[in-house]
């Protein structure tokens, strides 16, 4: 997975809150040209760190994943070179898809 760092990681920590976003909204929170954000949305969605949501399909309305809040956590482990970033990531989720701690609160 190749993320733009630090945008990207941004972009995942606007989504902290769990709510819904778009990318007018996020370029002025984050300051960076709307343009770019809207393509960067689609490229986290690719990779399971974002999704989209409606109500309606072209919206523009994106949310967290799982995934998304997991790559948020370790942006520094993404930066050392010595650490299979992707390999990490996969084991903080469960088979399912949910972070390992939130296995042992159900």
């Amino acid at each position: 997975m190749r993320l733009t760092d630090p945008t990207d990681f941004d972009i995942l920590d606007a989504f902290g809150d769990g709510r819904r976003n778009n990318a007018a909204n996020l370029a002025y929170v984050l300051d960076r040209d709307r343009g770019y954000i809207n393509t960067r949305l689609p490229h986290l969605a690719d990779h399971g760190l974002l999704e989209r949501v409606g109500p309606a399909p072209s919206s523009g309305l994106y949310v967290i994943t799982e995934k998304g809040r997991v790559v948020a956590e370790n942006q520094e482990s993404y930066r050392t070179d010595d650490v299979d970033f992707e390999a990490l990531v996969e084991r903080e989720l469960g088979p399912d898809g949910r972070p390992q701690a939130s296995l042992a609160q159900d």
